[in-house]
């Protein structure tokens, strides 16, 4: 973590002192800055990964469902991340317009869940 704060505090303050020279430039130093603490996380993400893939194993779930679910909780973080550059870079409506696909990719994407939950309850109510 001192890591990543380190990284964080000192691209914080090259871009506010490159920011009244070159705006451009501190834009892209922030993106770089953001993308490399990303780049320290996918280790841990990766090692998250494993360990709800291996619980999921362990409690017998079917791996479809699994990656669906990795894959929206995916699609929120990205989302996120866009979102946010997108926001530095002073484009609030673009923000919040890659915010909404993210919501609407995700629903699409858990439909199929939905559905089998739906179905299951249906299952359990007695006739």
């Amino acid at each position: 973590m001192l890591q990543i704060t380190g990284v964080a505090l000192i691209g914080a303050f090259l871009a506010m002192i490159i920011k009244e020279q070159k705006p451009n430039l501190a834009f892209l130093l922030v993106v770089f800055v953001g993308s490399s603490i990303f780049l320290f996380l996918v280790d841990k993400i990766y090692e998250i990964i494993q360990m709800i893939q291996q619980l999921a194993t362990n409690a017998n779930v079917n791996m479809v469902y699994l990656s669906t679910v990795l894959k929206i909780i995916g699609i929120a973080y990205i989302a996120e991340f866009t979102s946010q550059i997108t926001k530095d870079a002073g484009m609030g409506a673009i923000a919040s317009k890659i915010e909404l696909a993210g919501k609407i990719l995700i629903l699409t994407m858990a439909i199929p869940i939905l559905s089998v939950i739906i179905e299951s309850i249906i299952q359990m109510i007695p006739n």
